[in-house]
C-alpha cells in the first residue's frame, strides 16, 4: 500500500502545467462514462454484436491513450512545437489526400473522413486542425514586429491554410467551417491587418460558391453532399418537419423530458431512437437523464477551461506561445459549444462531437493532443517563475550550490 501511495505521489510530482486544466480535463473525462455506457445501449442492440459494456471499455481505452499523449505532449517544451508544425503541414497534405482518394461513400454522399487500417479508422481532419492551427501561430509569431503585407503571406501563409481546408471540404462542410473561422479568429488576434482578411474570408466565400456551383452540375457523391447541406440549412431556417430532422426531433423530446433533474442515470428513452446518441447527440442525453442542472455543469466546465486558457495565454513567455494556446484552446470550445447549439436547435445539424465526453477515438486523441499543447505552454512559465524565486532566494542558490 505505501509503495502504491508512492508511486501516485510520483504520478503527480510529475504533472506539469495549470492544475486546474488537469482537473477540468479530468473531470469531463470522468463525467463522460455514465452518459456514454447508457447512450451506447442503442448502438449494442442495433446489430453491432456487442455490449453495452463493450463500448464502455472501448470509451476507458481511447481516454487512456488520450491522457498518456497528453502527458507526453505536455512534457515536450513547447518551442519544438514550431518546428513540428513545418514538418507536419505536408505529412497532413498526404493523409488527407489519401483519405479523399478513398472516395469512401454513405447513403451516396461523399463521406472519406477517416483512413482505415488494422481494424481501426483515424479521422485525418482532426490531426489537421491541431497541426494547421500551430503552423498559423508559428507564421504570426515569426512575422509579429515586421510589416505583413497581402502578396508575402500568401504562400507561407494562406497556401496551406486553402490547400487544407480545401481537402476536408468535400467530405465535412462543418468541420471546415469551423477551421476557417478559427484560423480568421487567430489571425485577427495575432495582428494580421484587418483589409486583407477582408480579403481572405471574400476569397473563401468564393471559392466555396465555386464548389457548390461545380458540384451540383455533377452527379455523383459530390452532389448529393451538398444536396445534403442545403437541405439541412433550408429546414433549419424554415422550420420544416421532415425526415432530416428526426435527429433534432429526438432531442428536443430529449431534453424536455429531462426537466429540471433529470429522469436518473440509464433511465433515458429516447437513447434507443436517436442516432449517434453517444456521439453527436451525447448532450441531449446527458440532459435528459442529468436534467438542466446537468447540461449546465457541464457547460461551466466548458466555460471554465475557455478561462484557464485564456489565461495561460496571457501568462505564456513568448507571443508563439500566447497564440498556440489560443490556437489549439479556442476551438475546443467551439466545437462544445457548437454541439450543444444543435442539440437544442440554436445550430443546424453539424455532426460535431462534444469534445471529451462524445464516444469516438480519434477526437478523444486529438483535443488531448492540444489539451497538451496548452499544459506545456503553461509548463513553462511554471520553471521561468521557479528559476526567478531562487534567482531572488539566496538561501535556493546555496543549497543547489551544495
Amino acid at each position: 500500500m505505501p509503495d502504491q501511495a508512492d508511486g501516485m505521489q510520483q504520478i503527480i510530482k510529475n504533472i506539469k502545467g495549470d492544475r486546474l486544466i488537469w482537473a477540468i480535463v479530468a473531470l469531463l473525462a470522468i463525467l463522460s462514462f455514465l452518459p456514454v455506457y447508457s447512450a451506447a445501449s442503442n448502438l449494442a442492440y442495433k446489430g453491432s454484436g456487442s455490449n453495452t459494456f463493450t463500448f464502455f471499455i472501448k470509451h476507458f481505452v481511447h481516454l487512456l491513450l488520450g491522457f498518456s499523449i497528453m502527458y507526453g505532449v505536455h512534457k515536450i517544451p513547447y518551442r519544438y512545437f514550431r518546428g513540428l508544425s513545418l514538418v507536419m503541414i505536408p505529412v497532413v497534405l498526404v493523409l488527407l489526400t489519401i483519405t479523399i482518394l478513398q472516395g469512401t461513400t454513405v447513403e451516396g454522399a461523399s463521406a472519406s473522413r477517416w483512413i482505415k487500417f488494422g481494424g481501426m479508422s483515424f479521422q485525418t481532419s482532426t490531426l489537421a486542425s491541431v497541426v494547421l492551427m500551430v503552423y498559423v501561430a508559428r507564421y504570426l509569431s515569426k512575422m509579429k514586429d515586421k510589416a505583413i503585407s497581402f502578396k508575402s503571406s500568401i504562400l507561407p501563409l494562406w497556401m496551406p491554410v486553402f490547400l487544407v481546408l480545401a481537402l476536408i471540404l468535400p467530405s465535412n462542410f462543418s468541420t471546415t467551417a469551423i477551421m476557417f473561422t478559427m484560423v480568421l479568429v487567430l489571425v485577427f488576434l495575432g495582428g494580421y491587418p484587418i483589409k486583407y482578411l477582408a480579403v481572405i474570408l471574400g476569397s473563401g466565400l468564393i471559392v466555396l460558391t465555386f464548389f457548390v456551383l461545380i458540384a451540383k452540375m455533377t452527379d455523383g457523391p459530390l452532389k448529393i453532399k451538398v444536396n445534403t447541406w442545403e437541405n439541412r440549412i433550408k429546414n433549419y431556417w424554415n422550420g420544416e418537419d421532415t425526415e432530416a430532422d428526426y435527429q433534432i426531433e429526438k432531442a428536443k423530446i430529449a431534453i424536455a423530458s429531462g426537466r429540471i433533474k433529470g429522469v436518473g442515470p440509464g433511465k433515458s428513452v429516447q437513447k434507443n431512437f436517436l442516432p449517434q446518441s453517444s456521439s453527436d447527440f451525447i448532450f441531449a442525453i446527458i440532459i435528459e437523464e442529468y436534467g438542466l442542472i446537468g447540461g449546465f455543469f457541464i457547460m461551466l466546465l466548458y466555460l471554465w477551461l475557455l478561462f484557464r486558457v485564456v489565461i495561460v495565454a496571457q501568462k505564456a513567455d513568448t507571443i508563439f506561445g500566447k497564440l498556440v494556446v489560443l490556437g489549439v484552446g479556442l476551438p475546443i470550445i467551439f466545437q462544445a459549444l457548437i454541439n450543444m447549439a444543435v442539440a437544442v436547435e440554436l445550430f443546424p445539424v453539424t455532426g460535431q462531437t462534444l469534445p471529451l465526453i462524445s464516444s469516438g477515438g480519434t477526437s478523444i486523441w486529438m483535443t488531448c493532443l492540444a489539451i497538451g499543447i496548452i499544459l506545456s505552454v503553461s509548463a513553462r512559465r511554471e520553471e521561468i517563475k521557479k528559476q526567478e524565486v531562487n534567482e531572488d532566494n539566496p538561501l535556493e542558490i546555496l543549497s543547489e550550490a551544495i
